[in-house]
């Protein structure tokens, strides 16, 4: 088999294998005999973000129907094959990738792979089956309408990113996702499902050679089309905060603060995803101690800034009683403005760091969170030396640098209101 190796990084005394197949197609692969089971995840580098607007939601759709039939095989033809052997396989999607995931004993490993091979490559998307994925993803939609938190954050993201892919549900709207069909699920498979865009992580009782060679086995055949992939224009993220208001009659009134945050391979990313953790991370937060604990002002607290290729988003949130909500929006915005002018103190910095590292530390227990991390931060375009880089990065972070960072990212907020009318009002007038 002609194929480009490197070995690049340890990983608790495992070493993770590096290959790249003569078609293009990178295999990751971690020997971990401690378990009899191997999982393997494929990602393909199409998501959300590669959607066309009027398209919003194939990403999802075709997610939904990759394992209800191929070529040769029926959906009930594929459940039983994999539930006869107890393994589990399924796929995923997200704003900058699609997974696909498997797990099984190590002894049906190899026909396991074979199975999955066969989905991402001959996948027969029945009409019947789109129809029905469709029709949940529709009832999805609107379920999502009657919850406050995801209406808030709908529109917050609306705001936020203007025309841009992010700005969508993954589910898109009940407009785009009526329209799409079979056609168009082909149509996006055969753009997008090509080794040279493909990444195989596979972790477990198996060796790196083995585990590789399987991979060559099933998919080293598969030739890329003699197009080039798409090149994405998106339009420009807007930079022009600005406020969104829903009336909607709620127990609770829902108030989000957002701003515009760097991409994963930006500078500061690092930096404020230990300031997500410090701000709304558990029960020792800033925000739960400060609005739920000693203001009473919360029935939930917290702040997230998701992982993006291109420009992420911060976001704090609080969900709390109605007549609360312009006071709950000053408090969000208070505890961000103290940061601006008052440092961390070096022992709410470490905290923080002891926090982060170790959630990260939990995440890389099994066979399948292992294969899940170095995949996605090759998929990234990160590399397997992450790993080890973002643990170094965090521990190295200074009190000066978290709030240079807040006074460069944090200071345009995007306001996000869902509730009763009164609370609305008294909200959306309050000036920050």
């Amino acid at each position: 088999m002609a194929t480009q190796s490197m070995i690049a990084h340890c990983l608790q005394n495992r070493t993770v294998h590096r290959t790249v197949l003569p078609n293009g197609m990178v295999v990751l692969a971690v020997e971990n005999p401690a378990a009899d089971i191997v999982a393997a995840r494929l990602y393909i580098r199409v998501g959300g973000r590669y959607e066309p607007i009027e398209q919003a939601g194939l990403s999802h759709l075709l997610s939904a129907v990759i394992t209800k039939g191929t070529d040769r095989l029926s959906s009930q033809e594929i459940a039983e094959r994999v539930e006869s052997v107890g393994a589990s396989m399924g796929a995923d999607s997200a704003p900058d990738y699609c997974l696909m995931s498997l797990k099984t004993v190590s002894a049906d490993f190899a026909e396991m792979l074979e199975l999955l091979a066969e989905l991402v490559r001959t996948p027969s998307f029945p009409d019947e089956q789109v129809e029905l994925e469709r029709k949940l993803a529709l009832q999805g939609l609107r379920s999502m309408q009657e919850q406050p938190f995801s209406v808030a954050n709908t529109q917050l993201r609306e705001i936020l990113y203007g025309d841009h892919p992010y700005a969508m549900s993954g589910l898109g709207t009940e407009t785009t996702m009526a329209q799409l069909d079979r056609v168009a699920l082909q149509q996006f498979h055969q753009t997008y499902f090509r080794p040279d865009n493909l990444v195989m992580s596979v972790v477990g009782r198996i060796s790196p050679e083995e585990a590789t060679d399987l991979v060559f086995r099933y998919f080293g055949d598969w030739q890329n089309p003699e197009q080039a992939l798409p090149v994405l224009n998106l339009p420009p993220v807007p930079v022009q905060p600005q406020r969104a208001v829903r009336e909607q009659d709620t127990q609770q009134a829902i108030v989000m603060m957002g701003y515009l945050a760097p991409a994963v391979e930006a500078t500061d990313h690092i930096v404020l995803k230990l300031l997500n953790t410090y701000l709304g991370n558990g029960l020792s937060s800033r925000l739960f101690v400060e609005l739920r604990e000693k203001r009473g002002l919360a029935y939930d607290v917290s702040a997230f800034y998701p992982t993006r290729i291109d420009t992420s988003h911060f976001v704090t949130y609080i969900g709390t009683a109605p007549e609360n909500a312009a006071i709950a929006l000053e408090g969000l915005h208070h505890e961000v403005q103290r940061l601006q002018a008052v440092q961390l103190t070096p022992e709410e910095l470490q905290a923080a760091k002891n926090k982060l590292l170790g959630q990260y530390a939990l995440g890389k227990q099994t066979n399948a969170q292992i294969a899940q991390i170095f995949g996605w931060y090759e998929t990234l375009n990160l590399g397997i030396n992450y790993d080890q880089t973002f643990q170094e990065a965090v521990a190295a972070v200074t009190v000066e640098e978290i709030q240079q960072a807040v006074q460069q990212h944090l200071t345009q907020p995007y306001v996000s209101l869902v509730g009763p009318e009164v609370a609305m009002n008294l909200a959306a007038n309050l000036v920050l």
